[in-house]
């Protein structure tokens, strides 16, 4: 962690990186700490911060060097322009630059400057360095700074961040997967030109201004497999209901409410080779939405008309022409899992249908992992708890094994 006002966003990053189970590691500087306090880091990690180079204790066990090669990922934030300096010239005159200059693992950017600093041909030569060196960068985005200036300069937001990390995580477990998780990975550089379509999060049914019908989803399961399949070399058009995750970088998204809006969206983002239909879209809208706000006007509720949505899935699916060559559809069930899915499978008409349960009692709305059944016409497929990015890469990976066996 660098020196700057944008620390402050350097904490709500820690705390959204523990809501999702990430385990952080907080490396601050002395300048940081000028902006911040350890205590702080400290108590939303869950850990102890890490500031000292030469701590009697910390480095008897060579503590940068285990710092630098514990993690999975390296994320520097808020990075200085003097930080991303030393860092591309290979200076390390403490804790945090002594760290980077000893990882072996991918490291994440989020710079954080003055827009002088940043547009200086020192700051751009040093990014040129960095970027061939393979680091990935976030941001920054432009805006309104402390200082009062206007232009590029901000740190990306802590969502923007988290997503950020999410799909370089993803792209390493694409690369990475344990041998047991990595049947038909090594085909899939084969989504290289394809076009993958995925929906995710639930829909918003308004019933009048205020309120509207909806579920628990919470696009997480979606955004880890639209991630994936861009890190396999996919191009992918996310459509997206409302959620509080922020665009995975890389693929286009299109943010919808309804369930008539998703439909409209997925037609025009057709054709593609997948089809991934892993929205939670609402079965039933309100017949009649109400113009203004439904009053309590006496001692009787409302009585509401239900019409049935546009099945997605099914429409899909159903295309005579068009048609995507792998249909996904997911099956969230309180009870009868593989025969609910099944019966899906078949009714819908799609090539693969992902099964998780949702009874109570289960993490699965709202968790940062996910059992599943893959349910096919041929077999049924249970799948150990894995996270939902682990989820997305081996998902990933059976997809472009089907495509291949298409051709």
């Amino acid at each position: 962690m660098g020196g700057g006002i944008s620390a402050y966003k350097t904490l709500d990053l820690i705390r959204r990186l523990r809501e999702r189970g990430a385990s952080v590691r907080v490396v601050m500087t002395n300048a940081a700490k000028q902006f911040i306090t350890p205590l702080s880091a400290a108590a939303l990690s869950g850990d102890k911060v890490y500031d000292d180079l030469f701590s009697l204790t910390d480095e008897t066990e060579m503590g940068h060097i285990e710092l630098s090669r514990a993690a999975d990922l390296v994320v520097v934030a808020p990075a200085t322009a003097d930080l991303l300096a030393r860092m591309a010239n290979g200076l390390a005159n403490d804790l945090a630059s002594t760290a980077l200059l000893a990882t072996d693992k991918k490291t994440l950017v989020a710079p954080a400057m003055n827009v002088r600093m940043w547009l200086h041909p020192a700051t751009q030569r040093n990014l040129a360095t960095l970027r061939a060196q393979g680091m990935l960068f976030c941001g920054p985005a432009d805006g309104e700074m402390a200082c009062g200036e206007y232009g590029p300069g901000r740190m990306s937001e802590p969502l923007e961040i988290v997503a950020a990390i999410e799909a370089a995580l993803t792209t390493s477990t694409l690369l990475d997967l344990p041998t047991d998780l990595s049947k038909g990975m090594a085909r899939s550089a084969s989504l290289s030109g394809r076009h993958v379509v995925v929906t995710a999060g639930p829909t918003h049914e308004p019933i009048d201004p205020v309120r509207y019908i909806a579920n628990r989803s919470s696009g997480r399961q979606g955004y880890a497999i639209a991630q994936a399949a861009h890190a396999a070399g996919a191009r992918v058009t996310l459509i997206s209901g409302p959620v509080a995750i922020a665009d995975p970088a890389g693929v286009k998204v299109v943010h919808v409410n309804t369930a008539e809006e998703m439909l409209g969206a997925v037609s025009a983002a057709l054709p593609a080779d997948i089809f991934v239909a892993a929205a939670a879209v609402a079965d039933w809208r309100v017949d009649a939405v109400g113009a203004t706000k439904i009053k309590k006007t006496s001692a009787d509720p409302p009585v509401l008309r239900l019409i049935e949505n546009p099945d997605i899935l099914s429409r899909v699916a159903h295309l005579a022409s068009g048609r995507p060559r792998l249909v996904v559809g997911f099956a969230a069930e309180t009870d009868d899992l593989e025969q609910n899915a099944r019966k899906k499978l078949v009714q819908k008409g799609c090539d693969l249908i992902v099964a998780n349960s949702v009874a109570m009692g289960s993490t699965t709305f709202g968790g940062a992992s996910n059992t599943v059944q893959i349910v096919t016409r041929e077999s049924n497929e249970p799948w150990p708890e894995m996270s939902k990015h682990e989820v997305a890469a081996q998902l990933v990976g059976r997809l472009s094994q089907m495509l291949d066996n298409t051709l």
